[in-house]
């Protein structure tokens, strides 16, 4: 289908230009060329057939050749026949290439026009009117052209937004056990375990000082305390958050995607102080960056935690700026106290030092602890989750940093990472630039402005080349002509942003016709090629139905500007006294008859603008439904995402209720109770059951990811009958005679580009065609629209640069892939053979 696509017209076209040379055509003017140049021209028709068949994969070459072999065709015909070969090619540029290439092209296109009937006609007053009529035709080929390639910008941007969209939805999922699971490991290994290292330290020195124990019984109920709300809080976001997430969707539909993203523990101290919780309504503001408040200071909080750590019985130094905020201060907030837990587990009494600097633009921060003493017993040695630095890598990944853990030079250790920093030295924000389609519509507009301008001026030049008596009085009257009619015409500049508007400035610049013809000597023959300046008219009422805000109140833009239109055109021919030309009426019979002309014809003008109208109001309808589909699918796509994440969240609501909390709520019981021995047990056997479901987690993420034996490209029938299965149209060509003998590796290539496109996330029809030539493998992917645009499209042009291979992606949702399918190449010999073998 393709390839009909891109072929068909050229062939139709050389179809056409080998009849108009064939001998007997009656419609051809002229003697035939000679056979020398008639073979030119055949050959100069082969070059501008098979360059305007690669108008599409490059518009700019294929524009080129079209110029070239027409200008050949051209000067060796002896009738002037025209081609319309340039046309299409610049139609193509101008929806392929943006809007500087395609000015550049149109001037080239117009220069080589203008050139060839200059030579052709001559210095001549009909040349005026060829080089117009060139202009006219290129420009509003051009206009047309970039008005498309605005609408498929528009089309692959939502395709874009859909194809992330889809990604996150495919992923949520895992995106979402990921963050519980942090979050989680958050709560169990730095409030659980201090109350284990509390306790046991207090059972180690309760002979000789028997205080402790009071302090670690205290200490164990008010720690478990705030865990056990933390987690119930935890517990009630999760049972709630679809109800959560009706609300905020019914109050901020853009913000609802962003909720499940909100953190619901906050960050606490392990020196049992709430440093804040996130609950559920916070969560509802979380997509308006408008109402996001500013970076939090970190700072404090870090001091804080540190404090409690010290009070555990360590020495701990600390230096970092007073200024600590936003994602880089809440990432060292977790890494430090990540790190400081891991210190308490494995090196009590050790000393830590914490330094955070500002380089370049980025924190550097450091945690180094001392070699454990060699009298003290880790006593948290065991209770980790195996998380530890793997949290904190992903900490310092997701602000976009780097982490890295490991022995330290004295024997102890050390954790460093690489943060950019948010809050360092005001630097000027460069924002990025939002795309300005209206902008971007310039040369439409222009383009169309200046066809409502020149049209009914072209044909007063055409007459004009036959009337005998032209003096200089005719050239000025054409200057006259042509003021009025751009004067009429510029407003359609406006007519997309501000259409009303554009339509009243179109209404009240006709009225200057009958002003100009009372106070100069426009003759009359002139005056009545103010008409045709109705092709404005024309083009604002056909911008109002479009563009005006409710369809059904632009009704009167097809009445109006009739009326209007022949107002002036009757006023017009008052004052050049044609109305009342060769009657006997005067006075208020006079102004009568004018009436009448006028209303007469603005009944005949409303007959040419109600079907604008009716045009106009249809493709309003049918850009509505194409957006409407394009914002039904994200919206669903967004709600499939949060379905996903909701029965990760429901699952871990359940395991937490039945495996943690009751525990947890024992440890403060046992606290109160004074029952120092079985607080350690309990919390101990609290942090097991933690870690069970957090391996659990990871176990149920892994096992998606074991290896399985690799598809290939032989595979590909069962993969398109998995997905008819499932209900989508999927067609597969080529199978098995392309794939038949192929190298193992583009077999691989060729199964993982097909996979990747057709899992993109559309749901309409598909089509794969595998061709296998000159030891290439061509793949095409055709009704994937969603994946020429986002990360599929980055994935897939991953995999066609490692397969040394080329791909192309359309955006009508086509993907072309060409890998190379020769013999494998023999390994290279690394060592000589021996002469002695």
């Amino acid at each position: 289908m393709e390839t009909i696509r891109n072929w068909l017209l050229p062939a139709l076209l050389a179809v056409g230009q080998a009849a108009w040379f064939l001998p007997g055509n009656t419609l051809r003017e002229g003697e035939l060329p000679s056979p020398a140049a008639f073979v030119v021209i055949v050959a100069a028709v082969v070059v501008e057939t098979v360059a305007l068949g690669w108008r599409r994969r490059t518009p700019v070459a294929a524009l080129g050749w079209t110029l070239g072999a027409s200008l050949v065709v051209q000067s060796l015909s002896t009738d002037g026949s025209a081609d319309v070969g340039p046309l299409f090619a610049l139609y193509s540029v101008a929806v392929r290439c943006p809007t500087r290439v395609t000015v550049l092209a149109l001037a080239a296109t117009t220069a080589c026009d203008w050139g060839l009937s200059t030579v052709r006609i001559g210095l001549r007053p009909s040349l005026v009117s060829e080089l117009a009529i060139a202009a006219v035709v290129y420009v509003t080929c051009a206009g047309l052209g970039a008005a498309r390639r605005q609408w498929l910008a528009g089309r692959l941007t939502a395709a874009r937004l859909l194809a992330g969209a889809e990604e996150s939805r495919q992923r949520a999922g895992d995106i979402e056990r990921h963050r519980l699971a942090r979050e989680l490991h958050d709560v169990s290994a730095h409030h659980l375990t201090s109350v284990v290292v509390t306790v046991d330290a207090a059972r180690r020195l309760g002979g000789s000082r028997p205080e402790l124990a009071v302090e670690a019984l205290a200490f164990a109920e008010r720690t478990g305390g705030e865990t056990l709300t933390a987690i119930r809080r935890l517990v009630a976001v999760m049972r709630t958050t679809e109800q959560a997430d009706t609300a905020d969707t019914a109050r901020d539909p853009d913000g609802a995607s962003h909720a499940n993203l909100v953190s619901v523990t906050g960050v606490m101290g392990t020196n049992g102080v709430q440093e804040g919780m996130c609950g559920a309504g916070s969560a509802g503001g979380a997509g308006r960056p408008e109402l996001r408040p500013g970076p939090r200071p970190m700072t404090r909080p870090i001091e804080e935690l540190v404090a409690g750590f010290g009070r555990l019985g360590r020495p701990i130094a600390t230096r970092m700026p007073d200024d600590l905020a936003g994602p880089a201060g809440e990432a060292v907030f977790g890494i430090v106290r990540e790190a400081l837990t891991n210190a308490l587990r494995y090196a009590p009494g050790a000393a830590v030092r914490i330094d955070v600097r500002r380089e370049e633009g980025a924190l550097d921060l450091a945690v180094d602890n001392d070699p454990p003493r060699a009298s003290a017993q880790p006593a948290g040695a065991g209770l980790g989750s195996g998380r530890g630095v793997a949290g904190m890598r992903e900490r310092a990944a997701a602000v976009g940093g780097e982490l890295t853990a490991g022995p330290g030079p004295g024997g102890g250790w050390r954790v460093r990472a690489t943060l950019p920093d948010s809050t360092g030295p005001r630097r000027p924000v460069v924002r990025s630039r939002r795309r300005d389609f209206l902008r971007e519509q310039r040369l439409t507009d222009g383009a169309l402005a200046f066809t409502a301008t020149v049209a009914p001026l072209l044909v007063a030049l055409v007459a004009a080349e036959e009337w005998t008596d032209r003096g200089g009085w005719a050239l000025s009257s054409i200057g006259v002509l042509s003021v009025l009619l751009a004067l009429h015409a510029l407003p359609l500049l406006w007519r997309r942003r501000a259409p009303w508007a554009a339509l009243a400035g179109v209404m009240a610049t006709a009225w200057l016709w009958p002003v100009v013809r009372v106070f100069t000597e426009l003759p009359s023959r002139f005056a009545q090629f103010l008409v045709g300046g109705g092709c404005a008219e024309l083009l604002v009422v056909y911008a109002v139905a479009a563009y005006g805000r409710g369809a059904g109140r632009t009704w009167p833009a097809a009445v109006a500007p009739a009326f209007g239109l022949a107002g002036a055109v009757t006023a017009t021919a008052a004052a050049d006294g044609s109305v009342a030309d060769g009657s006997s009426l005067g006075g208020i019979w006079a102004w009568a008859l004018a009436v009448l002309v006028a209303l007469a014809m603005g009944l005949v003008i409303c007959l040419f603008l109600a079907p604008v109208w009716v045009a106009g109001v249809a493709v309003r309808g049918r850009r509505l439904r194409v957006l409407a589909r394009e914002d039904s699918e994200l919206a669903d796509s967004v709600r499939q995402a949060e379905a996903a994440a909701e029965d990760e969240r429901r699952r871990l609501a359940v395991s937490l209720q039945d495996a943690v909390l009751r525990r947890t709520a024992g440890v403060v019981e046992l606290a109160r109770q004074g029952r120092l021995d079985e607080v350690a047990a309990e919390a101990r056997s609290a942090l097991a059951a933690m870690r069970e479901l957090l391996h659990s987690l990871g176990d149920a993420e892994a096992s998606r990811q074991r290896l399985a034996p690799q598809p290939t490209a032989a595979e590909l029938d069962a993969l398109c009958h998995q997905l008819r299965s499932a209900g989508r149209e999927v067609t597969l060509r080529g199978i098995p005679e392309a794939v038949a003998g192929l190298p193992v590796p583009v077999a691989l290539s060729a199964y993982r580009v097909v996979e990747a496109a057709l899992g993109a996330g559309d749901r309409g029809p598909a089509r794969v065609t595998l061709r296998r030539r000159r030891n290439t493998l061509h793949i095409t992917v055709a009704g994937v629209r969603l994946a020429v645009a986002g990360p599929v499209a980055e994935r897939l042009r991953v995999q066609a640069t490692s397969a040394e291979g080329r791909i192309t992606l359309d955006t009508a949702g086509t993907v072309r892939v060409s890998l190379p399918a020769g013999p494998s190449p023999a390994p290279v010999q690394e060592v000589p053979p021996s002469p002695y073998a």
